[in-house]
């Protein structure tokens, strides 16, 4: 996850220009973004970065795949929660579940909705170039 679209830019410097302006239009926002080579991209809307964020931090999901998305810290299952080296408590989360879009063919135009979740499909379509 990044504090910055900048900063998940510049990271990325192999991205092709109608990746990044995609990218420029989808973030900072609810999108993980997935990249060729399977690397994924998150740059949450937030209104600051935690103090001391100035670099990206490594993240997984909280949930295993299709399972229920956790609101609290306790709804996290036991065995994700034991191998984290961080665990922050950041309370109740509102809202629903980022959606996570497959733009590791947008070069040649393509791309898929893997889940559909804050921004719909049909925004999608209307964000990117």
């Amino acid at each position: 996850m990044f504090f910055s679209l900048d900063g998940a830019l510049a990271a990325h410097p192999e991205l092709g220009s109608r990746t990044r302006a995609a990218l420029d239009g989808l973030l900072p926002g609810p999108v993980l973004v997935v990249l060729p080579g399977g690397h994924g991209i998150r740059v949450p809307a937030l209104t600051g970065p935690p103090a001391g964020a100035e670099v990206a931090v490594l993240q997984t999901s909280a949930n295993f795949s299709g399972g229920p998305d956790p609101r609290r810290l306790e709804d996290v299952p036991e065995s994700i929660r034991a191998g984290a080296d961080l665990v922050l408590d950041g309370g109740e989360l509102p809202g629903v579940p980022s959606t996570v879009v497959d733009l590791s063919r947008y070069e040649d135009g393509e791309w898929e909705v893997l889940r559909e979740g804050a921004v719909a499909r049909e925004r999608l379509a209307e964000l990117l170039p």
